[in-house]
């Protein structure tokens, strides 16, 4: 199963602090806009998004169609086969993407069995 690019979501209480303590271990900004309090930083292959006041807690992110530098991807597996695969195998969603839009953007979240969240985020 090809997830697509792979992040770690972070809730941040002060986006700006988060973004220059992360900038003392080598991330930069890759995109995303502090003003709406959002920001994606990266270092690497290694990518972090910082997120104040969005979610409740930590979450690990995937971006099908996307690679590690948010570059569109040839070919890959849309966010609603992904559902529809994980749903034949049990897991239970979160959310769900509508399955009736059969392509572009969309998401959904599901949790791990200790209750992280992992959410599958196509942008496009």
């Amino acid at each position: 199963m090809e997830l697509g690019a792979f992040s770690l979501s972070l809730t941040v209480r002060d986006i700006e602090a988060s973004r220059r303590f992360y900038a003392k271990l080598g991330f930069v900004a890759l995109g995303g806009e502090p003003a709406d309090n959002w920001l994606i930083l990266k270092n690497g292959d290694h990518v972090i998004g910082l997120f104040q006041g969005m979610f409740e807690k930590n979450m690990l992110t995937f971006n099908p169609g996307w690679d590690s530098a948010a570059q569109p991807l040839a070919s890959f597996t849309d966010v609603r086969e992904l559902q529809r695969e994980l749903k034949e195998q049990g897991v239970e969603f979160v959310t769900e993407v509508d399955p009736s839009t059969p392509s572009g953007p969309g998401s959904f979240l599901v949790l791990d069995p200790d209750g992280n969240p992992i959410l599958v985020d196509q942008h496009r």
